[in-house]
């Protein structure tokens, strides 16, 4: 499970798309559309997200994770629902067609609630779950994922523009989006046990949507990008900057001119048999009734992709990484 050095993901810095000129606006666009074309990963800063929040979300859930299963198993939901997930609820590399052994993590899970759309896209806005035992895990966490809303949308506009579209293009399929927000924990090997072969925290796989916005801690079991023509790289910590990444959805939407990368968690590490690591994940989808049309070349690198609905889109998805 070697790696090689992480500068292969660019650092970028937002702030000129709130602060700047029209011409620091341009070229922070021609940036990312260049960035992306490459990896579909980037590490974040001037987001203006409060850098304590974070800290003050984590803590809450170690308090979540801490309590006995029985009592979070009043909370129990499955792949895609609201609540908690047990070790064993996701294999992540199934995605990719093939088998593997169960992802070592717990999750706590909450995601969009309306409004609701008729039909099988309703559980993509299943009501939200929340521990009795501690109610500022609820205060807390909406106040991240409001934050993370607004700066996912000024993300997307931010892409509209690299692709040469109007800020409003991808705003005009997100007016009632379907969103996902997971607290991973991703317990010690002390607590694990040894890794079966081929278990990882979280398996192989790609993002099912529009952007991924992460807040990660570094370890030795963290993050790593697949990268073309390179391999697996170890993805960066920088403190206060979030990692964004391009899922498969967006990669679709721009004529696969824009990647969507595999990436993994690592197993917890023989040699840091203690580490446990905790990471805030937002997953920003669009529109379930959205009709996606891929941009055509020359934009777009791959002529004759079909259109799909996003919402049946990420449903097959969610379905393909559920352990029965």
């Amino acid at each position: 499970m070697t790696a090689t050095t992480s500068s292969e993901i660019p650092l970028v810095d937002v702030r000129p798309w709130f602060e700047g000129s029209d011409a620091e606006r341009a070229a922070l666009a021609a940036q990312v559309d260049a960035d992306l074309q490459r990896v579909g990963f980037l590490v974040v800063t001037g987001h203006g997200v409060p850098t304590d929040l974070p800290d003050r979300v984590r803590a809450a859930g170690h308090r979540f994770f801490g309590l006995p299963d029985e009592a979070k198993d009043r909370y129990r939901a499955h792949v895609g629902g609201r609540g908690w997930l047990a070790v064993g609820a996701e294999a992540n590399a199934y995605a990719e067609g093939g088998e593997s052994p169960p992802d070592l993590k717990e999750s706590f899970v909450v995601g969009s609630e309306g409004p609701v759309p008729d039909g099988p896209d309703a559980a993509l806005f299943a009501p939200n779950v929340w521990p009795d035992e501690d109610p500022e895990l609820r205060v807390l966490v909406e106040d991240y994922c409001t934050r993370m809303r607004a700066l996912a949308d000024e993300l997307l506009a931010l892409c509209a523009v690299a692709l040469g579209e109007d800020e409003a293009f991808f705003a005009r399929h997100t007016t009632g989006p379907s969103w996902a927000f997971q607290l991973n924990w991703y317990p010690s090997r002390e607590t694990t046990g040894e890794p079966l072969p081929g278990q990882f925290r979280i398996g192989p796989h790609t993002d099912f949507g529009t952007l991924t916005l992460l807040d990660r801690q570094p370890g030795s079991g963290g993050l790593q990008v697949d990268i073309a023509d390179v391999g697996w790289v170890d993805a960066p910590h920088v403190p206060g900057a979030l990692v964004v990444n391009t899922g498969d959805l967006l990669a679709r939407w721009s004529g696969d001119r824009w990647r969507s990368n595999r990436h993994r968690v690592l197993p917890p590490p023989a040699d840091a048999p203690g580490e446990e690591l905790m990471s805030l994940i937002y997953f920003y989808e669009a529109d379930p009734g959205a009709i996606v049309e891929p941009l055509a070349p020359p934009r777009g690198r791959t002529a004759g992709l079909p259109s799909v609905r996003a919402g049946q889109f990420l449903r097959d998805r969610y379905d393909a990484i559920t352990v029965a």
